[in-house]
């Protein structure tokens, strides 16, 4: 395999996992291991949860699920490894997943420590915000795969947190620039009550100005929509969401902002005027899905599926590809510390794949990660932005989100 060859240390290596997976039967690729060898380099990725109440699915095709996001960060220690065992490196996932009703701070803070100073971090924007204010965590490497909050990347921005969800912003604009391909410039948007529900409108607002697109009229959902799980409950709806979106002005979508998933699945077939539902519910801009196979997104999700015994959400992605991006750094350059690994994702060298045909990188203005969006109706693929035509003089994913022009965040604490 000369060709191979040419690449040289890491990078031949990487090649060589992937020329093999190809090539040799699923049974006979060896088994990551679970035990670091004589002189490996040891890398402990920290995977900090939370279990927050959270509300059933409004489907009773999506049960209810326990382990979200910490199963993909498992699957990639294993891929890691396989990779690690060809450099002499070895990584070990140490979880702390904290109750409902505990303070996670503690917990991170022992372990912060004890030296675990990469860290994947599955939680709410304000046990966030305390896990990287904490002084054990300057000059740590921390991976938000949970929130969508702009106010993180933009007013709330630390230096030592980086973000592989995408933004509200993210979300916004990979839709704006579909409708605006589609010539559907015209949005009746309605929204929810709860915070999430107001930043994804503050990002849809700021979309509609960005693409040049009008929203013809704003409608908050006030109703209460009765109980999916009882004979009376699709009654309700049924009269409820013409109701809600009857007399609007002329328009071509339902933009919904309803991050909460209370309502929004209910104006599928329901609206007054018959018109395509696109946001948080319809069409969604989203960093996976399960019905997405391009790019071998399919050996992911097999891989995937074989472990979990389940399809992979956003988050098992997002926490996959935190854990991922570590275990990349951490093998391009033989080194761990979190100061290297920090210099190194900013570095042009950086790139890590993530099945969406291109290398994903960083943004030095406020840690979001580049990457394209996939657009997915409940079971297919629809489109991925960004959509052909909206050019940029650098990266075409800077596109979607907050250019560094526009940005508010400044990395100074």
């Amino acid at each position: 395999m000369p060709g191979i060859m040419k690449l040289g240390s890491a990078a031949a290596l990487l090649v060589f996992v992937g020329w093999t997976a190809a090539v040799r039967p699923a049974a006979a690729i060896p088994e990551a291991p679970t035990e670091a060898s004589p002189g490996a380099l040891v890398t402990k990725i920290l995977y900090v949860g939370k279990r927050y109440p959270e509300p059933l699915p409004l489907s009773l095709l999506d049960k209810p699920l326990t382990d979200e996001g910490v199963q993909g960060a498992r699957l990639a220690i294993k891929e890691n490894n396989m990779t690690g065992r060809l450099v002499e490196q070895h990584f070990d996932l140490v979880e702390v997943i904290a109750k409902a009703t505990e303070d996670v701070v503690p917990k991170v803070k022992a372990e912060l420590a004890a030296g675990n100073r990469l860290i994947v971090a599955d939680l709410e924007p304000s046990d966030l915000l305390a896990v990287a204010d904490l002084p054990e965590a300057k000059g740590a490497v921390i991976f938000n795969v949970r929130s969508s909050s702009d106010e993180l990347r933009q007013q709330d921005c630390r230096i030592n947190l980086f973000h592989i969800m995408p933004n509200w912003a993210m979300r916004a604009d990979a839709i704006a620039q579909y409708l605006s391909w589609k010539k559907w410039r015209r949005w009746f948007v309605v929204y929810g009550t709860t915070p999430g529900d107001k930043e994804y409108l503050a990002a849809i607002r700021r979309a509609a100005q960005k693409f040049g697109a009008k929203i013809v009229e704003e409608r908050s959902y006030e109703f209460d929509a009765g109980s999916r799980r009882t004979d009376s409950g699709h009654q309700q709806i049924q009269s409820q969401m013409p109701l809600l979106t009857q007399g609007a002005p002329d328009y071509d979508v339902i933009f919904v902002s309803d991050a909460g998933e209370a309502f929004g699945d209910y104006l599928l077939f329901r609206t007054y005027e018959p018109r395509p539902v696109v946001g948080s519910q319809g069409l969604q801009a989203v960093a996976w899905h399960r019905s997405f196979e391009q790019y071998a997104g399919t050996q992911l999700q097999n891989r995937f599926e074989k472990q979990a015994k389940r399809f992979m959400t956003e988050r098992d992605y997002t926490s996959w590809l935190g854990v991922r991006a570590l275990g990349e750094a951490v093998t391009r350059t033989a080194k761990n510390a979190p100061e290297e690994i920090n210099s190194y994702i900013l570095s042009k060298d950086f790139e890590v794949a993530g099945f969406k045909g291109v290398g994903l990188t960083f943004r030095s203005w406020d840690h979001q990660m580049r990457q394209p969006i996939l657009l997915t109706g409940p079971r297919t693929l629809v489109s991925i932005s960004p959509q052909e035509g909206f050019l940029h003089q650098k990266f075409l994913t800077d596109t979607m989100g907050f250019d560094e022009p526009e940005t508010t965040c400044r990395l100074n604490k």
